[in-house]
């Protein structure tokens, strides 16, 4: 069996992702990494973005990934150029997949600085409105397309995060909702997912097995997340099947939602 086909069988199917053009920041590796295998999985014609050259190469050779690129996505001149090479490469962009982020280490508020603070709402909430400013006008014009937010569990209720993670992504909630109504007259789509615990390679080598096991007990499921599952709820919100979604928030949180 191909490495499409064991993706595929795992994964639901949709058909109508097939040769869609979607861009995925936060790529090179974790959950924007895994859904950009999941999307080329279903036939999708795919470009992942970060920073790191050597992890985005490994998912474009390990998989059907066509496209990985360098880019630092708080450049507004810098995602321009991704869109161009894009475009020029595979195609109008179809899905925007704003995935980078990932700034949640927690700092006590009143230890928290002024840079930090930047730095933390750059990368997580401006990197996503210049990544869906550069390709927005695109699919207004065609009357078509789909994006997807990365928010957080400590977007939906406070955490241990650091205070400016928290608050930019309950931004990014908000994002979702507001663009989806002003834009959703002219064909596009707007939706966030917001995961709770999710067990990347990152917190499978950081987190000790005690930690997991309580973290695991806090979900109503018993199970901490993994990347596949996010991934899972993109393809579906990307996909028709969620045709008249748009401006939700969905918590893959295994039942630890809020109100």
């Amino acid at each position: 069996m191909s490495r499409h086909s064991e993706r595929s069988a795992v994964m639901g199917s949709y058909s109508d992702l097939a040769g869609k053009v979607v861009v995925i920041t936060g790529g090179s590796r974790g959950i924007g990494a895994e859904t950009g295998r999941a999307f080329a999985a279903q036939g999708a014609k795919v470009c992942v973005v970060g920073r790191d050259v050597e992890a985005l190469e490994g998912v474009v050779r390990g998989s059907e990934v066509a496209l990985g690129l360098a880019a630092d996505v708080t450049d507004s001149a810098a995602l321009a150029g991704v869109r161009e090479r894009v475009e020029a490469e595979l195609g109008v962009v179809d899905v925007v997949a704003a995935f980078a982020g990932g700034q949640g280490f927690p700092v006590p508020t009143l230890e928290l600085t002024e840079e930090r603070w930047r730095e933390v709402i750059d990368a997580d909430l401006t990197s996503a409105f210049l990544t869906v400013k550069a390709f927005l006008g695109g699919m207004a014009e065609r009357g078509s397309g789909a994006v997807l937010l990365m928010s957080s569990a400590a977007g939906r209720q406070p955490s241990r995060a650091n205070l400016a993670y928290g608050v930019a992504n309950a931004g990014l909630v908000m994002f979702a909702r507001h663009l989806a109504t002003e834009i959703g007259p002219k064909g596009v789509r707007v939706n966030c997912i917001a995961p709770s615990a999710i067990l990347t390679e990152r917190v499978e080598k950081m987190m000790p097995g005690d930690i997991k096991e309580q973290v695991a007990k806090d979900h109503p499921l018993g199970r901490i997340g993994t990347p596949e599952d996010v991934a899972e709820v993109a393809l579906f919100l990307a996909s028709d099947a969620s045709k008249h979604l748009s401006g939700l928030t969905i918590d893959v949180a295994g039942g630890k939602v809020t109100a």
